[in-house]
């Protein structure tokens, strides 16, 4: 590529609503360029790192046994009402009707489409198992799309589905993608962790999330440095310690005038917050259902979900409290409490010494005992660790950091297969339902990841292996002709040995040329200036290590070789 020929529109300025680094890079690099909110398009050099990156995932996939096709965005309404999903989804599927009235959903996901193909072609177990993969777009109209690519409503995604015969075969196929996320991942150039996730909309019994570490990332996860147990945080156990206890008094009602949330009655009363009981109303596919948990914790609503065996709930609005008057906002409690199912957090089991509201306005209870004073309708984890908390395997201290979300993978066993007929035959003549996993990565989510993982205040550092290019051949006043001509060469050598390599020539200021090098981020650069007139040799620069070294044209190649040789070597092991 030569530059001055080359799209790559950069910026000296950020964008306004670029908020993380990953953003504010790739826009101003000439990567990307916004459409509309949450909605982007690739430039040159950012369709090539999406291609590279699409590369590494279809050479693992394929090396996996699994096989690529290409499923259409456009899905009929029919086959999401026969999984029970249309209704489900929600308005981040964006729908729509075609020219004759039909209706369609812009795909978020695949799961309808493929079981349809496969239980259309594939009815013998001869067929099986069987994995289909695609690297395709999808759209999900966020309803708050930000941080660039990591939040976008149309994105590239792969998405891979196995049919096995029975459940064992689906933990080996899952087992053989979980492991060729990790390559995927590592080979990209990413630090990243596998952890026990929820399953959300896509269903299923077992799922584990792939994330970036990184401290823009939207998602948290729990994490054991003793026994390497990691969750994410929706999902994550911890063990509870000695519930709160205290003197045995009897309960008393006192007057709170004015004290309505956690901080101003624990305040007032002169409790930790943790001796408070907060009492959550929700409506619970149309009736309400109290949860209770420590003051100084907040109800993990994915917990709940898990719970409750639905996810069709909410806590109560406005209007939720005027029709249901036997429930005074802010000062519910779970003492006398029966008109309700009352769910308590299991570090409530036994606890005594609390206060809770006493159902009636500008009054608490204090001296509140669980089992005498009230009883739970049933115990559960319905909040969410934190940093400190003791580890669910081990009881070791735990921590809580940030991470990109970059890949997921799921059992789904039956659902989709028994909900859509998607059936086979065994050995005997029976009919049997397929065993199904689902396994997602989003691609140009990676390339956000990224970019999050390596950069610094002047630019991208791209790894090698996903770079737009290896090598940036620098030439400063291209119009010498010594330096051009040796820039020439250098770039045709390049080009003969298969190498990808941008070559500036453009006829800019030294200094614009080297602040454009490190905002796009090529992992070297040769520099051909006053050098290589007075001894005949070039500048070899590392972009990642900032290290230089000036060599003859002749050892530059070879220390290209050798660069180029080591990561391979890195990847083929996984040490990167």
């Amino acid at each position: 590529m030569r530059q001055s020929r080359t799209f790559i529109p950069t910026l000296r300025e950020s964008p306004a609503d670029a908020e993380i680094a990953s953003h504010r890079l790739l826009v101003r690099a000439g990567y990307l360029r916004k459409v509309a909110s949450g909605i982007y398009e690739f430039l040159p050099l950012g369709t090539r790192v999406v291609q590279r990156i699409s590369r590494i995932i279809r050479e693992e996939m394929n090396a996996a046994g699994a096989q690529e096709v290409i499923l259409p965005i456009m899905q009929p309404r029919e086959l999401w009402e026969e999984s029970g999903r249309w209704a489900k989804y929600g308005p981040e599927m964006m729908r729509l009707k075609d020219r004759a009235g039909r209706d369609f959903g812009l795909g978020p996901t695949h799961e309808e489409v493929i079981t349809d193909l496969v239980r259309s072609n594939v009815s013998s177990y001869r067929d099986l198992p069987l994995n289909l993969y695609q690297i395709g777009t999808k759209f999900r109209d966020e309803v708050r799309p930000r941080f660039g690519l990591l939040r976008a409503r149309e994105f590239l995604m792969k998405d891979a589905y196995s049919f096995d015969r029975d459940e064992e075969g689906m933990r080996l196929s899952y087992q053989a993608m979980y492991e060729a996320y990790g390559r995927i991942f590592t080979r990209c150039g990413c630090t990243w962790r596998a952890v026990e996730a929820a399953t959300g909309l896509i269903g299923g019994d077992v799922s584990h999330e792939f994330m970036v570490p990184a401290a823009v990332g939207e998602d948290h996860i729990a994490l054991c440095d003793a026994c390497s147990y990691s969750a994410n945080l929706e999902l994550a156990g911890y063990r509870r310690v000695e519930p709160p206890s205290g003197e045995r008094k009897p309960m008393e009602r006192v007057s709170t005038p004015g004290q309505r949330t956690i901080e101003e009655v624990s305040a007032y009363l002169g409790l930790e917050p943790r001796r408070m009981i907060k009492c959550l109303m929700y409506l619970v596919e149309g009736k309400p259902v109290a949860v209770l948990v420590p003051g100084d914790r907040e109800a993990n609503e994915v917990k709940l979900a898990r719970v409750l065996g639905t996810d069709e709930f909410r806590l109560f609005n406005e209007a939720d409290w005027r029709d249901h008057p036997e429930y005074l906002q802010g000062y519910v409690g779970p003492v006398g409490l029966d008109t309700a199912e009352v769910i308590a957090d299991e570090s409530l089991r036994g606890a005594g010494g609390l206060a809770c509201g006493a159902n009636q306005e500008d009054h608490h209870l204090v001296n509140v005992e669980e089992g005498r004073d009230f009883r739970p309708h049933r115990f559960a984890d319905v909040t969410s660790a934190r940093t400190g908390d003791p580890c669910p395997r081990c009881g070791e201290p735990m921590r809580v950091e940030a991470g990109i979300e970059v890949g997921q993978v799921f059992q789904l066993g039956l659902k989709y297969s028994e909900a859509m007929r998607c059936y086979y035959q065994d050995e005997d003549g029976e009919t049997r339902p397929m065993y199904m996993g689902c396994y997602g990565i989003g691609v140009t989510r990676l390339m956000a990841a990224v970019v999050e993982q390596h950069h610094d205040e002047r630019g991208i550092i791209w790894p090698l292996s996903v770079a737009p290019a290896f090598l940036h051949v620098l030439a400063l006043d291209y119009q010498r002709e010594e330096r051009r001509r040796a820039a020439e060469d250098l770039y045709v050598e390049c080009l003969r040995r298969g190498w990808e390599v941008l070559l500036d020539d453009r006829e800019e200021s030294a200094g614009v040329k080297f602040a454009d090098a490190d905002l796009l981020g090529i992992p070297f650069r040769a520099v051909i200036g006053r050098g290589y007139e007075e001894e005949g040799t070039l500048e070899l620069q590392e972009r990642a290590t900032g290290q230089k070294v000036r060599l003859a044209p002749e050892d530059l190649f070879r220390r290209l070789q050798e660069a180029r040789e080591s990561f391979r070597d890195l990847a083929e092991r996984g040490d990167l």
